[in-house]
Order: C-alpha cells, then structure tokens, then sequence
C-alpha cells in the first residue's frame, strides 16, 4: 500500500483535525487560529472553524489571556491546544504555563491533570530577528511538570502532537519554521489515520558503531546529511532523535553512547546551559569511565539571532561544524 507524501504542515493539521473529530472536548484558540481570519499565520488550522465551529476560535493578541484561558478550560476537563504564534512570545505567557499549568497536578495531590497542549513556532534562517527566532526549549526543560516536544519529519510531527494532546499533563510541540516553508521542508510519508508517536521515546535514525549523535527538530536534517556523508568515507555514526526533549530518553542515549564509546550533541538553541548540557552531563555522569572522548556539543553562538542573513547564517549550527565535531571525537 502507498500512501502520498505529507508536508509538516499538512501533518501539523491533519492531527488537529483528527483530535478534533475523536474526542468532543478538544477545542483550540489562538491568534487568527479561526478561518474568518486566516486559518493561523501559518495556515496549519485553515479550515477547522468552518468544519468544527466554536471550538477552534480566534483570540485577542494577548498570550497572557490565551495562556490563563488554557489552563483553565483544561482544569474544567477540556483538552485546548492553543496556539501561541511564535515561541519567543511564550516569555509573556510563562506565569499561567510554569505557576499554574505545570504545577497543579503537584499541588492538587495528583487531583488536578491539565491536558494542555501549546503549539509554538519558532527557528532561524528567514531573517525574522531577534525577537521572533529563538529555540527556548532548555526555559521550558527545567519545568518539572510539563512535557517539551519537537518533530524532525512530517510523520513524528503529526504523531507526537496527537500523542501531546491525548496526554493528561501539559505539553509544548515547537514547530520549525524552517520545516514549514524553508530548504528542510520536505514532503514524508503520511501515517495512517491514529498514527502517535510515543512521549519519551526517542528514534534512532541511523545505527552506527562508531560515535553516537544525539539531536532533535531541524538539526536532525543536517546530521542525515553528515551521517550520510561519513558512511561513504567508512565512519559508522548513529543518530538519535530525542523527538521529546523533556523528559528525554535517557536509556536509548546512554545504551548507544556505551556501545560507541563517543557522542556529539546537536541542537540549534544557543549551545551555553542549552539542553545539549544535560544531555551532555547525564553521559558523563552515567558513563564517565567508559568514554574514549568527552561529548562534544554544538549550538547557536550565544547571541541573539541576527537580522542580516549573513550574520543569521553564521550564528547557526551547521553541517560542516556538526561533521568537524564527529570527526574531532573520532580522531
């Protein structure tokens, strides 16, 4: 059986879509989300009001208000996935997500789930600036409570948000702009109809023997390539998709970091106290006496995102530095 290819965005609204049709509590709200006015900046919810009504609704431009009407729709016993339009405005909405939404189930005695999902869009390299460009996931990642997940390919994108929305605590799904419109937004193949991706479980890419790379969202797209690239040369590298970055999964990285005895993690954020950190660390600390090299990591610069594209494109973590860094710890 074939089936056709899928963009991220077309992944990205057929799980809303299908969350929409198997469960009558989820709703969904956010800036322009309703197709009155526009079906969301990106069009992902085009469509869903005029086929759903009411429960898909566009809101005023306040992330504070669209975050505190989350929290309190999901306590209510609705599943809302809201969507706050790029990921840099989730600074003005951190209140009701790290105070209340990620905390009540702790301080209800576990009484209190909130089945919050937040969709958020973010990524560098359309000359959107320092303000609208930023990874944050490492802000989100020392939540204790809420769960922060990203997808490389446009199957994982629509299993891991249905997985996200079907789950009882709140979770963060960050969307690459890149993947949307940019040179890694390449069609994949659509799963069938109630297709999730486990939370918490990682994907190994490609196996290897040699070095281990771990990363997740558009930078799994670079080590492909990279990946690729060395096997010719005869260099073995297994790649690691985190897919969820918090909580990661701990057991698939250290089981293949202790086979290979070296890893490398990627990530697009800036690489000082960035996720590649605690990745980085729970491998040393796990594995300190068996690893032929430390792990070395590669990120952003720590900068803001610049707005001229030359500057934008040297800023990010790329190819050549990912393969610069495989081959100094295999060396």
């Amino acid at each position: 059986m074939t089936t056709r290819p899928m963009t991220f965005v077309q992944a990205s609204a057929a799980a809303l879509e299908e969350a929409l049709a198997i469960d009558p509590t989820v709703v969904m709200f956010g800036e322009d989300m309703a197709d009155d006015t526009g079906g969301g900046v990106f069009g992902v919810s085009a469509g869903l009001s005029t086929k759903y009504g009411d429960r898909v609704r566009s809101t005023p431009i306040s992330e504070q208000a669209i975050m505190g009407a989350a929290v309190g729709a999901a306590v209510a016993g609705l599943r809302p996935v809201v969507e706050i339009m790029l990921m840099n405005f989730m600074g003005i909405a951190m209140d009701q997500f790290v105070n209340h939404a990620s905390k009540l189930r702790f301080m209800s005695g576990g009484q209190t789930p909130v089945p919050l999902t937040v969709r958020t869009a973010t990524g560098a390299g359309f000359q959107q600036a320092a303000q609208h460009s930023d990874m944050l996931e490492a802000w989100f990642g020392h939540v204790a409570g809420c769960k922060v997940v990203t997808a490389s390919n446009p199957a994982d994108a629509k299993g891991l948000l249905l997985s996200c929305i079907f789950d009882d605590d709140p979770c963060i799904f960050i969307e690459n702009t890149l993947l949307y419109f940019g040179p890694g937004a390449v069609p994949g193949e659509a799963p069938p109809p109630g297709h999730r991706v486990p939370l918490g479980k990682a994907n190994v890419v490609r196996e290897g023997s040699d070095v281990t790379v771990v990363s997740y969202g558009r930078q799994v797209i670079d080590a492909i390539t990279v990946v690729d690239r060395l096997a010719e040369e005869g260099l073995s590298v297994e790649l690691i998709d985190l897919r969820t970055i918090m909580p990661f999964d701990e057991r698939t990285v250290l089981e293949s970091v202790a086979k290979t005895k070296r890893a490398v993690v990627v990530h697009e954020a800036v690489k000082r106290c960035g996720v590649g950190a605690e990745v980085s660390s729970r491998i040393h600390e796990e594995l300190f006496g068996e690893l032929a090299k430390p792990v070395l990591r590669v990120g952003a610069r720590t900068s803001p995102v610049p707005y001229s594209a030359v500057l934008e494109q040297a800023y990010l973590p790329q190819a050549p530095q990912i393969e610069a860094a495989i081959r100094a710890v295999t060396a």
